[in-house]
């Protein structure tokens, strides 16, 4: 019976599984390299900690590991019910709260190694966490693909921690009520856009006129066909990017980007290159812890690992 230590929180309404003990050894090196060796060799980890029985689609794991950078309070990996994450904002949020949850940090600044660079957290009074994310950019602007089904579609192609494809005004109002019809435009949307000149995008993000008092509403279609219930970190680092080189949000001044969900994300960014339209964005939001839990894996159950 191997045992495995967790702590759930959500962000925004999106569940983060912080692995705080029982988790495979990685070996030596820098987290992105420790990430290669969890996705070659230890997939039903991952598997066995977020998806059914033990998990859902929209839940995302948090893997704690030692940082290559000693200035860094930890590593982690992030992973979802498919395979690996480069970064997660609303994972990041999580895992700081979690981190402060377990006296492991107080208020103040923290580094956090990622697979795709370190980022600055900083757990403030109140509670909330300010992301400085990895530098983030427009690749594409206005990529047109054809969408079996539905036509022409239009978006920005922008990196924010993963590869975004960014549409406006889809079409459909972004409501939970249309959950299901969003997340099939999504998903048609994300197969045109591989197949047609972008395929490292695996995020597709909707957006609309806002409903709650925020500057605009998202809806983010994840890699396992799971919707995100937060304003999406790694998302709305990519919309700033593009607002940035668009002139159309400038260095410091607030953005709140609402979820599908009402949930709000505030997101600013600082120019790292203008030649390069290369900008830090910082997005700060909530976390909750609301559970600590052992997980159990019997080599006798014949979903040990999960239902993949």
């Amino acid at each position: 019976m191997k045992k495995i230590s967790v702590i759930d929180s959500h962000t925004g309404g999106e569940p983060t599984r912080v692995v705080i003990a029982g988790g495979p050894d990685l070996g030596p090196g820098s987290v992105a390299d420790q990430l290669e060796v969890f996705r070659e060799h230890h997939d039903r980890f991952r598997s066995a900690v977020v998806n059914e029985p033990r998990g859902s689609d929209v839940l995302v794991g948090a893997l704690l590991v030692e940082p290559s950078d000693k200035s860094c309070v930890c590593g982690v990996i992030f992973f979802n019910n498919v395979g690996c994450l480069a970064m997660c904002g609303h994972g990041t949020i999580g895992l700081v709260v979690t981190l402060a949850h377990r006296g492991k940090i107080k208020p103040g600044e923290h580094k956090i190694e990622t697979p795709v660079g370190i980022v600055t957290a900083t757990l403030q009074e109140s509670g909330e966490v300010s992301v400085a994310n990895v530098p983030s950019f427009r690749k594409t602007k206005a990529a047109t693909v054809e969408v079996p089904g539905v036509g022409k579609i239009t978006g920005d192609v922008a990196w924010g921690g993963n590869w975004f494809f960014l549409v406006g005004e889809p079409g459909r109002e972004l409501a939970l009520a249309n959950v299901e019809a969003l997340t099939d435009l999504s998903w048609r949307i994300r197969q045109a856009v591989n197949t047609q000149g972008f395929p490292e995008v695996d995020h597709v993000e909707l957006f609309g006129p806002p409903q709650n008092g925020g500057d605009s509403r998202n809806f983010v279609l994840c890699p396992g066909k799971a919707y995100d219930r937060s304003p999406c970190g790694t998302g709305t680092s990519a919309k700033l990017a593009c607002l940035a080189v668009d002139g159309e949000l400038a260095e410091g001044d607030m953005w709140i980007q609402e979820s599908i969900l009402g949930s709000k994300f505030t997101g600013q960014f600082r120019w790292l290159n203008r030649e390069r339209g290369e900008v830090i964005p910082i997005i700060t939001g909530s976390a909750h812890v609301n559970a600590e839990a052992t997980l159990l894996l019997n080599e006798r159950d014949p979903f040990c690992w999960g239902i993949r």
